[in-house]
């Protein structure tokens, strides 16, 4: 398996609402990357299905974990379908993952994922979503560039707080102990965000030496394609390719309202017009 010179990355965190593996799959989609490799690890829960991208359902296998790539766009991707078996296995998973990324040397790793609204602190009364992020840039986690993109650094980060510090512990190679762990009825909101599946992600990558980045919102369960747009558009601001560059052709009419700006909307995978199955019977209203 071959990968071109070093470019972006980006990789969803599975999370809830999984808004990063929706915004993967229509980056994949929109920038007609073609897969280049099924990857394996131990630590994901294995899952099969049928082609996520079209146009059409030609029986082409879908797996857990995938590696794609757009030349014409400078860019690769990696979707994870599935979780992670058990919590206990997430840190050796995202060790994997960063290992593999700088095997390959891509130079930036920017980590897709959405966060639990439940647990947000301030709510933000404006009509559009906000983005968050964590960037390797500076020690705390801010990064300037990214504030002039009208995004809010995640203030829940803190690596002096003990479970951010016993995580970049762990993917550095540091043991397991009890201490870690601690009282889960005393755990403070700052616990629970670093133990998402994009925290080991983040601070395996970070520990790697890697440029590594996180594109965050926050959401609750349900349809969550509006936000999967947000968070897609949002790479394109960081990575500098204007929407347009994306937004090549929709696959139907359907479609055409919920991306909301024909003629210039995004390729939806062909996956989710099955999503929620097929449309009622218009006989029984």
């Amino acid at each position: 398996m071959r990968f071109g010179p070093p470019i972006p990355r980006p990789q969803p965190a599975l999370s809830i609402g999984n808004v990063g593996q929706l915004a993967v799959d229509l980056l994949i989609s929109s920038a007609k990357a073609k897969r280049v490799a099924y990857l394996d690890d131990p630590s994901v829960l294995p899952c099969a299905g049928n082609d996520a991208f079209g146009p059409d359902a030609v029986g082409d296998i879908a797996l857990a974990l995938e590696a794609y790539e757009s030349t014409s766009h400078n860019l690769a991707f990696i979707q994870q379908r599935s979780p992670v078996l058990q919590y206990g296995m997430m840190v050796s998973f995202a060790k994997n993952v960063a290992n593999f990324i700088s095997s390959i040397g891509k130079d930036h790793i920017i980590i897709l994922s959405s966060l639990d609204s439940g647990k947000r602190r301030v709510i933000d009364a404006s009509s559009r979503m906000q983005v968050y992020y964590l960037s390797s840039c500076n020690e705390d986690g801010s990064d300037p560039e990214y504030e002039k993109l009208g995004w809010k650094k995640l203030e829940e980060y803190d690596p002096s707080q003990q479970r951010w510090n016993c995580l970049a512990s762990l993917v550095e190679g540091g043991d397991f102990s009890e201490d870690m762990v601690g009282d889960t009825d005393e755990m403070t909101i700052n616990d629970y965000y670093a133990s998402l599946p994009f925290a080991a992600l983040f601070s395996a990558c970070k520990a790697k030496g890697l440029k590594v980045s996180c594109v965050l919102c926050y959401c609750s369960e349900g349809d969550n394609m509006p936000e999967s747009f947000h968070l897609a558009e949002a790479v394109c601001k960081l990575l500098g390719h204007g929407p347009e560059k994306f937004h090549d052709y929709l696959v139907n009419e359907s479609f055409r309202q919920l991306a909301g700006n024909e003629p210039n909307g995004w390729n939806i995978p062909l996956s989710w017009k099955s999503v929620y199955g097929p449309p009622p019977d218009l006989s029984i209203f």
